[in-house]
């Protein structure tokens, strides 16, 4: 079954030709990264209007490059929520357009279950049950995923999501955007004791997350040294910011693992890209003998690959849609409104 599939939810445009939900034919992205590096962050406005001029000559090229035609595709598939709404408009738009064109099925995916589905198309002997975590820009979560379709919320995140934080703080270090990434690169040369950062403890929910309070510990600090002239050791922040963030995700994930007896963890977002996370899970799997499946950096940020890897499941499993299907800006990964 060919999918062509499409992911426009933040400041990539992307489409994808899926085969069985686990061989990409193709994997077509536009980066607007260019665009949006000169304001030090996404401006929704223009992500919007950039992904309209995009998405067209995108799927021409995905066929082009998977060497079919348009009578070959079977499906077509849309991030439908969550995310930029303009910008997740588009594709919507775009992909029921698509669908009522060529007379084929309309399956709506969830951006983060697509992420989840990533691991999928790196590793063709995954299937759940397995426990996943999700860290990205706007989403930080522990996820059971009991089946393609069946998942559980085990932990979130109270407040900011971790790709957040590492974003923010990043910015006003005065690192380019996307500066996650160039605070990763940045921590790898520091000494992660040398800065004393705050680590959440668990409420209610042992699983459940919080970067507020380490965030602005972070951002405190940065401003405290600039108002008394104070040198800054901006590699040592970054690897001290880095362990902090790590130290509040591992634990959790250990826990999940030890009390639901599960031994498959999955990482999936576009913070799974970050160096000290990669590390610390792989250590504490090592320690519980467990199996860790992590995507290659390709497939840690937004593409159109993983839509179509899920997109496959939903479909086997009845989920499509017809030409009402709306967009969401923010919508749980279980399809309930929030």
């Amino acid at each position: 079954m060919n999918i062509l599939s499409v992911e426009s939810s933040c400041d990539e445009t992307a489409v994808a030709i899926v085969r069985d939900g686990r061989e990409v034919l193709c994997d077509c992205i536009a980066s607007q990264v260019y665009l949006h590096k000169i304001y030090g962050g996404v401006v929704p406005e223009i992500a919007s209007r950039k992904h309209i001029e995009a998405i067209y000559g995108l799927a021409d090229q995905a066929l082009l490059k998977a060497g079919l035609g348009r009578e070959n595709i079977d499906a077509v598939a849309v991030t439908y929520a969550p995310g930029l709404i303009g910008a997740v408009l588009v594709g919507v738009n775009f992909a029921k357009a698509a669908a009522l064109a060529l007379e084929k099925p309309l399956i709506p995916v969830h951006h983060i279950r697509g992420h989840i589905a990533a691991n999928y198309l790196a590793y063709p002997e995954l299937t759940p049950p397995f426990l996943c975590l999700v860290v990205s820009g706007g989403h930080t979560m522990i996820v059971d995923v009991r089946d393609y379709t069946d998942m559980a919320i085990l932990g979130t995140t109270l407040d900011d999501a971790a790709g957040e934080s590492f974003d923010k703080v990043a910015r006003v270090l005065g690192m380019p955007y996307p500066g996650g990434a160039a605070l990763d690169r940045a921590a790898k040369l520091g000494d992660d004791r040398k800065y004393a950062l705050p680590r959440s403890k668990p409420g209610e929910n042992p699983y459940n997350m919080s970067f507020s309070g380490l965030k602005t510990a972070a951002l405190n600090l940065i401003h405290h040294a600039e108002q008394v002239g104070e040198a800054l050791d901006t590699p040592s922040l970054c690897a001290s910011f880095s362990a902090a963030v790590s130290d509040i995700l591992v634990p959790r994930v250990v826990l999940a693992m030890e009390q639901t007896g599960c031994r498959k963890i999955a990482v999936a977002g576009g913070v799974a890209a970050n160096s000290r996370i990669r590390r610390d899970i792989l250590a504490a799997a090592e320690r519980l003998s467990a199996q860790v499946y992590m995507p290659p950096l390709s497939l840690c940020g937004d593409n159109g690959a993983m839509i179509g890897a899920q997109a496959y499941y939903e479909f086997l499993a009845g989920n499509t849609a017809d030409m009402s299907l709306n967009a969401y800006a923010t919508k749980s990964i279980l399809g309930e409104a929030l």
